[in-house]
Formats: structure tokens, C-alpha cells, sequence
């Protein structure tokens, strides 16, 4: 992060910032992370940070800007639906969500307007299009971040106006129009600070792992908070051949911890106590991925970017209900690098042992992976998203 270009004094007036952005995790956390990285910055320079956050009451959004004391507004929006068929992009659920970004536009403008943000950050999620609009139309610099790959359908809307885009690979470049490019700037996927600073013991203390063979590699299977019945059925299935070979700390979420615990409980003792399964993994998370070797998870852009920040072999099973499919494009493009295994077709018991095994039984194999992992990450993104939007706000 580069300050020294921004000067500031002791009692200048504040900075002002809109973010807008929501729906989900993957376009809410890379923005807070983001706000709670410029707020340090500004403050390390003597001026403070006023934030507006933009966003729908019932998104995820809502929430995180309430826990972290950051005002709320709200505008209406809505989702198209996409389709090859010209007639079903018409649909009545469609044309009533148009007039509902409409008012969204309406509303954002005017929201826009009175707080006069030296800047708006722009994430992603239905909601940033009509707090985007508004901002090309009140004159305020526009900074679009995008997580994934390739531009979510957002995102792609907002580029035409942004005064910057921030994008988290290089690959996503070329993927731009044309005449988007030279704004584009590759910062990566902001990630919390509190993920680099695991420690593995902590995990195994925290968890009560004293039933783990330190000898063996450790297993982290995650399907996010809420669990995936896809991973975690493959994963039960293979237990007892998986324990043979690693410890696995499960995090599976609440629906399905019962059926897990009770497969768990006809395990041989010396397996039994090199498996946890737990419905959700809180404030240990840094710890818990500090203390494993190969993590088995979804491929959502906030998991690509620890992962790779913290140069972790992975084996990666994308939702195939993500947006644009995203999580296969995040997914193969790791893949194609030899930073992850991607699981791309169907996934079954057997899929997953031959994807697992290699990593398990070659420790050089799992190293050279886990090298090519952290040559795609961006452990500075937060600061080089910060420098894009004060450049943005200073116009250079």
C-alpha cells in the first residue's frame, strides 16, 4: 500500500466511501475486508474513514455492516433471470424485477447523491448495479472488484462505467471487452488478516485433537458453513480408507452432523480418534488450516483466495449450481496450473480416493502443489485494492 502518494494531515476531513455489494459471502467479506484494510491505512495517516454501505435487508450484507457498526441503506433490486430463450428473458418474473432495479436506481441515486463518497466499491451481487449506475451518474469514481475468474453478470454491467476495475487473476484480463482493459488492475481477493496468523497447535488444542497421529498428514473437509451433502456423503463413504492414511477434522455443517457422528461411532477405536467431525468451524478456522496438509472443499472465490494465500494443496469440488458456473472455471483454472485437483465430473467414493491418494502418500508431491498454490495467491490484496481506490478517488 502505497500512502506516501496520498498525503494526509491531522484533522483532514474524512474519507468518504460507499460499498455496495451483497448477497453472499463471496461479494460481502472481500468488501469488509477491504473497508476494515482502508480504514487502518487512513487512520496510520491521520484521517478517518466515513462508510456508507449500500445493500438489500434481507442479504448477508445487511448483517455484516450491522456487527461491524457501518451504516445501512437500503435500495429495492431484482434478479434477471438469464436464458437463451429471447421469450423467457421476458418472463413475468423477469419484467417485474426490471422495474424493481428501476426504483433500486432511483433510490441509489439519490442515496448517492447526498453522501457525495469520494469513491464507490462495488462488488458484485444484483444490488451493486443500481448503487453503480447511480454512481456514473452523480459523477462519483466507480471502482469494480470482481472475486472469480471470469466477471460475474454484475460486475459485467458495472465495467463499462467503472473508473476501475480490480480483478483477482491475470487470467481475467483478456476475458474483459477490449476497451475495458486499461482500466483493469490486478489486486487478487482481499482475505481476512486473521487467516495468515494459524497456528496448528491451537487447532489441535482448541479441538481436542489429542486422538491425532501427527505422524500422518491432516485432511480439512469443509463444504462451507451450512455443509454439502455432496462432500460430506462421498467423504463418509470413504472413512474408513481415508483414516488409514490421514486425520480429518470435518466441518459438515449442522443438518447433517448426527448421521456423521453416528457412522463415526462404528469406527475401530484407532480411526475414531483420528476423525472430528464438527458442524461448524468459528474462530479456530486460521488454526484448523494452518494445521492441514490437503483441504477438500467447495471452490468458491473466498476459498481460492486463502487457499492460494496460504499455499494450501487442495482437492476442490465445485457447486454446479454457482453462478456462471464459476466454481468450475475457479476450480479447472487451479487445476491447470497444478495448484489444486479439481473434481469436475461426477463425484464418487472412487473419484475421490484417486484424486486424495497422490497427495497423501507423497509428501513432495503435496509440497509442489501446495508451491504452485501460493504462486497464484495475493496475500496483499487488501492493500492493493486500497491503493486502486484512492487512485480512483484521486483520479490518477
Amino acid at each position: 500500500m502505497n500512502l506516501d502518494a496520498h498525503p494526509q494531515h491531522a484533522g483532514a476531513k474524512p474519507f468518504r466511501l460507499v460499498v455496495t455489494g451483497g448477497g453472499t459471502g463471496g461479494h460481502t467479506y472481500p468488501a469488509l475486508t477491504a473497508v476494515r484494510t482502508l480504514r487502518a491505512a487512513l487512520a496510520a495517516s491521520g484521517r478517518g474513514l466515513d462508510v456508507l454501505w449500500v445493500g438489500t435487508a434481507e442479504g448477508l450484507e445487511a448483517k455484516v455492516a450491522a456487527a461491524e457498526g457501518i451504516p445501512f441503506a437500503t435500495v429495492a433490486t431484482g434478479k434477471i433471470r438469464r436464458s437463451a430463450n429471447p421469450l423467457k428473458l421476458a418472463s413475468p418474473a423477469n419484467v417485474r424485477d426490471m422495474f424493481r432495479v428501476l426504483r433500486g436506481i432511483v433510490q441509489a441515486r439519490r442515496i448517492v447523491a447526498d453522501y457525495a463518497p469520494d469513491v464507490v466499491l462495488a462488488t458484485g451481487g444484483y444490488v451493486a448495479v443500481p448503487v453503480g449506475r447511480a454512481a456514473q451518474r452523480c459523477g462519483a469514481p466507480l471502482v469494480v472488484h470482481e472475486q472469480t475468474v471470469r466477471l460475474g453478470l454484475a460486475n459485467r454491467v458495472l465495467a463499462r462505467s467503472a473508473a476501475r476495475i480490480a480483478v483477482s487473476s491475470d487470467s481475467t484480463v483478456p476475458l474483459l471487452p477490449e476497451a475495458a482493459r486499461a482500466r483493469a488492475v490486478v489486486t487478487g481477493n482481499p482475505v481476512r488478516p486473521e487467516v495468515f496468523h494459524g497456528r496448528p497447535d491451537k487447532a489441535v488444542e482448541a479441538l481436542g485433537l489429542y486422538g491425532f497421529d501427527r505422524s500422518l498428514p491432516t485432511v480439512y473437509v469443509t463444504g462451507g458453513a451450512q455443509g454439502s451433502l455432496q462432500i460430506n456423503t462421498v467423504v463418509q463413504d470413504l472413512l474408513p480408507w481415508l483414516l488409514e492414511r490421514a486425520n480429518v477434522v470435518h466441518q459438515c455443517g449442522a443438518a447433517h452432523a448426527d448421521g456423521l457422528r453416528a457412522r463415526a461411532a462404528e469406527l475401530p477405536a484407532h480411526l475414531a480418534g483420528r476423525y472430528l467431525v464438527t458442524p461448524f468451524v468459528g474462530p479456530e478456522l486460521p488454526d484448523v488450516l494452518a494445521l492441514a496438509d490437503v483441504v477438500l472443499s467447495r471452490s468458491g472465490a473466498g476459498t481460492i483466495a486463502e487457499l492460494t494465500a496460504l499455499g494450501k494443496a487442495s482437492v476442490l469440488v465445485p457447486l454446479a449450481s454457482s453462478a456462471g458456473n464459476e466454481q468450475a472455471h475457479n476450480a479447472g483454472h487451479l487445476q491447470n496450473a497444478g495448484a489444486a485437483v479439481a473434481l469436475l465430473g461426477e463425484v464418487t467414493p472412487d473419484t475421490l480416493r484417486t484424486a486424495v491418494e497422490p497427495l497423501l502418500m507423497d509428501p513432495a508431491r503435496r509440497a509442489d502443489m501446495a508451491h504452485r498454490a501460493r504462486a497464484h495467491g495475493r496475500p496483499d490484496a487488501a492493500d492493493r485494492l486500497v491503493d486502486v481506490l484512492l487512485d480512483a478517488a484521486t483520479g490518477r
